[in-house]
């Protein structure tokens, strides 16, 4: 139960799985064959998907690395929503895709999760949404140069705390890909 009426729709909601971002994640080829197989079961179950793509000096509009990674391609009628911040609600056109959708609850996959995963994870929560994470689609990049815990480290941390994450009236939670069944509520 979001909080948010008349919503009764579920979208997986694919974040920043961009080269720049992915060329250096952690456990990236198991991620990304994840994130293909949640693509596959949403469209299947006429899940809605929605795209999220960053914008920075790292990742200029319109390079290599500001594009999707060639293992997964955006359907022409797929929403894609471009953000400049780690929430992907945050000045962007987000709210408006999902409303007029009537979704109220989102599973959430890719990148990166110690910046824009946790910002979006908390950003719909707030916002009235219920959020479940794919444990097992979502990664990083090695920031332990900067005094960041391992990518593993980080990855399993905040599956750890997701995974017990409560709001009144919103429900949060992790799921694995293989356990992942659009149009099934996800487990809390």
């Amino acid at each position: 139960m979001t909080t948010l009426t008349g919503r009764p729709h579920t979208a997986l909601l694919v974040i920043d799985v961009q080269n720049g971002v992915m060329e250096t994640a952690h456990d990236r080829e198991s991620v990304l064959a994840n994130l293909v197989t949640l693509v596959e079961k949403a469209r299947a179950a006429g899940t809605e998907v929605v795209w999220v793509q960053h914008t920075s000096d790292e990742l200029p509009r319109g390079s290599e690395t500001w594009e999707y990674v060639p293992e997964l391609v955006r359907r022409e009628e797929e929403p894609l929503v471009h953000k400049l911040y780690g929430d992907s609600f945050e000045d962007t056109d987000l709210e408006e895709v999902l409303a007029a959708r009537g979704i109220g609850a989102l599973v959430v996959a890719g990148a990166q999760t110690d910046a824009c995963i946790r910002s979006t994870l908390h950003g719909a929560l707030v916002r009235g949404y219920d959020v479940t994470l794919v444990a097992d689609a979502h990664s990083t990049e090695d920031l332990t140069a900067y005094g960041a815990p391992a990518p593993g480290q980080v990855i399993a941390h905040t599956n750890m705390y997701w995974k017990f994450q409560s709001a009144p009236g919103r429900t949060a939670g992790t799921v694995e890909t293989a356990e992942v069944e659009f149009g099934v509520k996800a487990p809390a």
